[in-house]
């Protein structure tokens, strides 16, 4: 069978453009003498639509463009493609999450999804109904089932500690499934497509039948889907992977499929690259902006941040602002500036020297007598924040923020100043990581200058400040920080690894202080197993115990 895996990138509640994107695909899989063409999870109304599931207007507009589909697909084509299902039984959530097989302009089957995700980023048991059935239908000769995204999970511990207690791939093939087609919308963190790959290659050598997985590619808000859909053949072994990051229509005969390929690679700072080209991109794109600005310090951060939107949107597409303080070095404003040479973008250099005095003159009467601290710091930052806010009011641009997680984790950062913004690009990348893909950069283009990665870093707030004034050195931090964020390891497991005590407790302190922060700064791209945003759901107001004291 001749089948097509249209990797596409639909927009959350536009059924128009996405039936429309459908059609399209799926001509051109006609053209192609395809007998299927697959596509995503949830790719008529988007993923995760997650509360405009409860309007009803948008399930019924999704119901609609269902019959759209149903009406000017090429009829002799089997489409199988996401939508979401009204529940028609008495009892349960009122929505199944489905995938329906078009042919003939009938439907043949509507699979409704029975593993429903909770953890990390997921919320589907909020909406949706799980599967009672699982239903394997004949096609073209052969018997088909539709396994959904987190089915293929079955078998595995998706996080730990988490077993489900059905298996509908297994299930599937009791029924004699021949073929097992997986529409997807996974989201994106390093490396994932590796372990999406042994699974299926697990399913694969156990069934034999060969698996075809169709994973949604794009970004909607804090989430990047990649792509990367895979094929693996009757033994289990991969033959087939689509590119990343990119819409595509790929066509594969399960009749004659092709040699295994090599065991996978992932070159991990090109493959985070490419997902934060894709998600300032689909950020700007689906929200109705054509222009991002930045803050350019002449630090490695923001260096990186600009280069990245450079790379995503273009030059022309991108702006920056320099807004030196009396403690700003002539290094750094030199470097800035030669940063945006590089990069062929527009500079405005304001100076915020007059503003911060006028805010002392200002506060001086409640001030008056006290020492000077991180107040004075924090106003500087919040100067800077208004000046990008109003460049974004006034000409439409988008602020990137240029935080990264490890500032983010511990609070080295100021509410309304330096987090005012929509974009957070690199708030899931630890400090050490940007230093590396900034040095990658540098090495393909040369654009960001030696001297923005060699110095050290420094907020440049008050004379002669650099980061470890405050903080421990990242090497050692970030070290700290991913065993307690990414691995859930407790103070007293860290240390037992050989860190300071004290050390670790005072960094895991500031991570639970800074709680409120990170609730306030805007969205932050997700290319970790675990992102700061819906996939951390941590609350404000608690008490510091263990692992904290």
């Amino acid at each position: 069978m001749r089948i097509g895996l249209a990797q596409i990138n639909p927009v959350i509640g536009d059924f128009s453009g996405n039936v429309k994107k459908i059609c399209s695909f799926a001509m051109e899989a006609y053209r192609q003498k395809a007998d299927l063409v697959i596509f995503p999870e949830l790719a008529l109304c988007g993923y995760p639509p997650m509360d405009l599931l409860e309007h009803p207007s948008f399930v019924q507009e999704n119901l609609r463009a269902l019959r759209t589909l149903q009406h000017e697909l090429p009829p002799e084509l089997g489409v199988v493609v996401g939508y979401v299902e009204k529940n028609k039984s008495a009892a349960g959530k009122p929505l199944h999450n489905t995938a329906a097989l078009i042919h003939q302009r009938r439907i043949l089957l509507r699979q409704h999804k029975t593993l429903l995700p909770t953890y990390d980023v997921f919320d589907e048991a909020r909406y949706f109904e799980p599967a009672s059935e699982r239903i394997v239908v004949p096609f073209k000769r052969r018997r088909l089932g539709i396994a959904i995204c987190e089915d293929m999970w079955g078998e595995t511990e998706p996080q730990p500690g988490l077993r489900y207690p059905i298996d509908p791939i297994q299930d599937l093939l009791d029924q004699g499934a021949e073929i097992i087609l997986i529409p997807s919308a996974s989201p994106y963190y390093m490396e994932k497509v590796l372990l999406r790959a042994k699974i299926m290659e697990l399913i694969g050598k156990g069934s034999g039948v060969p698996l075809v997985y169709v994973n949604m590619v794009g970004a909607n808000d804090s989430l990047i889907f990649d792509g990367q859909s895979l094929v693996t053949d009757r033994e289990g072994r991969l033959v087939f992977r689509a590119p990343a990051f990119e819409e595509g229509l790929f066509l594969i005969d399960t009749e004659a499929l092709p040699a295994p390929l090599p065991p996978l690679e992932v070159s991990r700072l090109e493959e985070v690259r490419g997902a934060l080209h894709l998600g300032i991109r689909d950020y700007l794109t689906k929200t109705g902006f054509d222009r991002v600005h930045l803050g350019l310090s002449g630090g490695i951060d923001s260096a990186l941040v600009a280069t990245l939107a450079v790379e995503a949107l273009g030059p022309e597409r991108v702006s920056a602002f320099l807004m030196p303080s009396q403690f700003s070095s002539e290094g750094s404003v030199h470097d800035a500036m030669a940063l945006a040479g590089n990069l062929g973008i527009q500079a405005h250099t304001l100076p915020i020297r007059a503003v911060f005095d006028t805010f002392l003159s200002t506060l001086e009467p409640v001030f008056q007598g006290l020492p000077w601290d991180i107040t004075e710091e924090n106003i500087q930052a919040r100067i800077r924040g208004t000046i990008l806010m109003a460049y974004s009011n006034k000409m439409r641009s988008l602020v990137l923020t240029t935080g990264n997680k490890s500032e983010l984790a511990v609070g080295y950062c100021t509410i309304y100043g330096d987090t005012a913004g929509a974009l957070a690009v690199i708030g899931d990348l630890f400090k050490t990581q940007v230093y590396a893909l900034a040095r990658h950069i540098r090495e393909d283009t040369g654009v960001i200058p030696e001297e923005i990665l060699t110095k050290p870093p420094s907020a440049e707030l008050r004379p002669n400040q650099t980061d470890q004034d405050s903080l421990p050195p990242y090497e050692v931090l970030d070290q700290i920080l991913e065993l307690y964020l990414l691995r859930n390891l407790t103070a007293e497991d860290i240390i037992a690894r050989g860190f300071d005590p004290d050390l670790v407790r005072h960094v895991l302190l500031m991570v639970v202080r800074a709680e409120h922060k990170r609730r306030q700064t805007p969205p932050v791209l997700k290319i970790s197993p675990r992102a700061f945003g819906t996939g951390r759901r941590i609350p404000i107001a608690r008490a510091p115990y263990e692992p904290y004291s």
